[in-house]
């Protein structure tokens, strides 16, 4: 499919460095972090522009979705970000939702409707998993949903008593029948799911968590197929700022174009045409880019990118691999299911922004028992943002032992233990030597 985008390939409208700074300023990452504590305020502000916070399990240093609001707002009280997505505290209504967005995310309430059409789309998952369970337990999807209706909030342990608890179970999975009958479930919008104190999945009642009925009973609430992921493409323009169509098509995890398999997807390059025809943003031809942009409307470059953080892997930043590169010239991809042998950098490899460019990237754990962040390595990236003049290691160094210390603090941690392993330790370990003052806590080995 073709699109006028209507950019002429000889002109370039932004430069590199003035794209980046566009795309770090919707990010909430173009300037320094806030000198306030943050407020539940804060968490809901980001939640709602960005229309998606990424989950994941690994805790070696802290939950993924804690560290999107850590690097945006400073250190801050992860109880209380709880209380906001997901209502712990008692007589506050929880900000969010929890549903396939960017992988499992949570997701502001106002984007149910948005993601209606995935809970009932036909998926060759769905239809195998109803059919094995009602072939294994005759009734056990609907006397589950039944059961959740009227008990829930529930986690699965509690329905146990409804089927045998057959199935492989292990460290990273749990297959017995009322687990797959209650993920099913959720996958279908059958129940809301949403997470207890200790980031156990827990399930309950649409009508109780969402004030709507369950997504495959009569009389629907959500957009079409097409409204919705046009609206999802809409929302990741003003999320991101700039980017191409397939940029952009990622925020959400939305096909990129459409092929045999779905015909009846239209595709980024066409949900960017409507974009453009409706105001909400502009083409632009970005330096270095090789294909056109959009530019979000009201979208500007601040002039300046002053920010130091750490970026989760989970981070939008850090989500497109493509994107990460052209901008920042960093290749990047989480080794977390890389068999140990075959890491390059580490288990838990954080990159680390400083001003508009990304110079490093460090693989940290947090040793609660003996109170210490472990940087056990740490890397100097080979490349440069495209435009942007090389930082000394010194000066990375020096930007990442503020914030490494600054994590410490925000963790609970006392000390921050560097490895001998990455060729920016021995300068890291002098900084923090340097802003330490105490040669136990930065000492190599």
């Amino acid at each position: 499919m073709s699109v006028d985008t209507g950019v002429d390939a000889a002109s370039t409208d932004l430069g590199a460095r003035e794209a980046r700074r566009i795309f770090l300023a919707a990010q909430s990452l173009a300037g320094p972090r806030p000198r306030r504590r943050a407020r539940p305020a804060d968490i809901a502000r980001y939640l709602e522009h960005q229309g998606v916070l990424q989950l994941d399990t690994v805790n070696v240093l802290a939950r993924a979705h804690y560290l999107p609001f850590y690097s945006r707002l400073g250190p801050y009280d992860t109880a209380m970000a709880d209380h906001v997505l997901w209502g712990h505290e008692a007589g506050h209504a929880a900000e969010a939702f929890e549903h396939w967005g960017h992988e499992a995310s949570v997701m502001p309430h106002d984007l149910l409707p948005l993601m209606h059409h995935r809970m009932v789309a036909g998926e060759s998952w769905k239809a195998r998993t109803r059919a094995e369970l009602e072939a294994a337990h005759p009734g056990l999807i609907a006397a589950v949903q039944a059961a959740v209706e009227e008990h829930g909030p529930v986690i699965a342990r509690d329905l146990e008593h409804l089927a045998s608890a057959e199935g492989p179970r292990g460290p990273w999975w749990d297959q017995g029948l009322v687990k797959r009958a209650l993920e099913y479930l959720f996958m279908t919008g059958g129940v809301a799911a949403s997470r207890g104190r200790h980031f156990a999945r827990t399930y309950d009642s649409t009508a109780r968590a969402w004030e709507l009925s369950p997504a495959s009973a009569e009389g629907d609430w959500g957009l079409s197929a097409d409204d919705a992921r046009q609206a999802l493409f809409d929302r990741a323009i003003a999320a991101c700022g700039i980017g191409t169509p397939r940029d952009l098509a990622d925020h959400f995890r939305l096909r990129y174009q459409a092929g045999p398999k779905t015909p009846d997807v239209a595709g980024a390059k066409a949900w960017a045409a409507s974009a453009v025809e409706r105001g909400i943003a502009t083409w632009v031809s970005v330096e270095g880019w090789g294909e056109p942009a959009l530019l979000a409307a009201g979208a500007a470059d601040p002039g300046r990118a002053g920010a130091t953080a750490l970026l989760s892997p989970f981070d939008p930043v850090c989500w497109f691999r493509p994107r990460l590169k052209r901008m920042f010239d960093v290749d990047y991809r989480i080794e977390i299911y890389t068999p140990e042998p075959q890491r390059q950098f580490g288990y838990y490899c954080l990159p680390l922004l400083v001003g508009d460019q990304i110079p490093a990237r460090f693989d940290l754990k947090a040793d609660r028992k003996a109170g210490a962040l472990l940087v056990q390595a740490s890397w100097r990236e080979p490349g440069r943002a495209p435009g942007a003049r090389r930082l000394p290691d010194s000066a990375v160094a020096r930007a990442a032992a503020r914030e490494l210390t600054t994590m410490a603090r925000w963790l609970g941690l006392e000390s921050v233990s560097v490895a001998p392993r990455g060729d920016l330790a021995p300068a890291l370990a002098s900084a923090l030597v340097t802003r330490l003052g105490d040669a136990n806590d930065a000492a190599l080995g």
